[in-house]
């Protein structure tokens, strides 16, 4: 008998909060797919439990929030996890973003030394755009992971070297990029007709489009740079964007769109949940950011089949490999470009580079794959600890 036959792990994620993102995602996405049998997960939000927490309970794992505020943690919320882990301590802890990775790390600590493993999901940390505190979490979590975390899990490649340079320590370091779930993310010809029809542009109209809440490092501004570049010279392309706070009532986003001119084709559909069928209508799947890890939209448009043009941000460029187009961050001319030139190949062009997308997921980053890496982690820490 092995080991999954007399000892399940009991494995309880802390993380920051539950709203839509990357790392949230990628939460959902493991615990979907782990061994029940071998594995018996919870989930702690320390803020509140969000959209993405009701889709975790919705798969029958108990989640729970501890309501802390963004501006500043407060001490009884952290006594209360405390008192949470003591009186119902897990095998393991994974955590999840820096915020919980030094609380959730220091209180399991606390409480009785449970072995913790922290998550990594930033590519960088931009000073304009990252929050002061963030950074101090940072540099405070660099200094803690000589003795805190057994093990650390970085999304990128980019994430390990950038934190292996700020004093992360780098042996207890290794990478497990975002796996993708290839039955919910699939070629959708019908999806195609549909979301013109919803749009109400053409039945042939060109679609591209990139699915990211509007937030300073996705550069939203680079991409409708790019799309008035490609409009000047080409009229019959539509653009697609959605994510949190991608509106109309967004000024920002508006002002920029009005300015650049193209209004008439830009299309703003905000949150939704339909993301599999809007990035299979796609034509060309877009990253403008000028910081990432592994960006979960674009391994998911590739899952579909669609061409993907991304800037050299994060691992972007290693995920695309040589199944779409890899350009400089804040480059809207050489984006353009890089859109012209898949354009140029026609449809048969862009469906061959989009099934060899769809091959490149299935081999190297197939969502039951990376489950089987997470796993293994919990696995070998558990193996440490008896």
């Amino acid at each position: 008998m092995g080991k999954k036959d007399f000892f399940k792990i009991k494995m309880l994620h802390i993380i920051t909060g539950l709203n839509t993102g990357g790392a949230e995602m990628m939460l959902y996405k493991l615990l979907s797919s782990m061994d029940r049998a071998a594995f018996e997960a919870g989930v702690v939000s320390l803020m509140d439990i969000g959209a993405v927490g009701n889709k975790i309970q919705e798969l029958g794992i108990p989640v729970q929030a501890l309501g802390m505020r963004r501006s500043m943690p407060s001490p009884l919320d952290i006594l209360r996890l405390f008192y949470w882990l003591r009186e119902n301590p897990p095998h393991c802890i994974q955590t999840w973003m820096y915020h919980a990775d030094l609380i959730g790390g220091l209180t399991a600590k606390l409480a009785g030394g449970i072995p913790v493993v922290w998550g990594i999901r930033h590519g960088n940390l931009d000073p304009q755009s990252s929050k002061r505190r963030t950074i101090w979490t940072t540099r405070v979590c660099a200094r803690l992971s000589r003795w805190l975390p057994a093990r650390i899990i970085c999304c990128s490649e980019a994430s390990r070297q950038v934190h292996t340079e700020m004093g992360y320590t780098a042996s207890k370091m290794v990478v497990i990029p975002n796996g993708f779930d290839l039955a919910a993310f699939k070629p959708d010809p019908s999806a195609r007709a549909a979301v013109r029809k919803e749009l109400g542009i053409p039945g042939e109209a060109l679609l591209i489009g990139q699915v990211g809440r509007f937030d300073p490092q996705k550069d939203h501004r680079n991409f409708i740079d790019a799309a008035a570049r490609l409009h000047s010279c080409r009229h019959d392309i539509h653009f697609l964007l959605c994510g949190d706070r991608i509106t109309q009532d967004n000024k920002d986003l508006s002002e920029w769109i009005k300015s650049a001119g193209i209004s008439s084709c830009c299309h703003l559909l905000g949150r939704r949940n339909d993301i599999p069928r809007l990035t299979a209508s796609l034509d060309i799947a877009s990253s403008s950011s000028y910081s990432e890890g592994s960006p979960n939209v674009i391994g998911e448009a590739m899952a579909c089949g669609i061409p993907c043009v991304v800037t050299d941000a994060g691992d972007s460029a290693l995920l695309v490999g040589e199944t779409g187009k890899v350009v400089p961050p804040r480059n809207p001319r050489a984006l353009a470009e890089a859109w012209r030139k898949l354009i140029e190949m026609g449809p048969e062009g862009r469906n061959q580079l989009g099934l060899a997308a769809r091959h490149r997921v299935e081999e190297h980053f197939n969502l039951p794959l990376i489950v089987t890496r997470y796993e293994a982690i919990y696995e070998e820490i558990m193996g440490h600890m008896r």
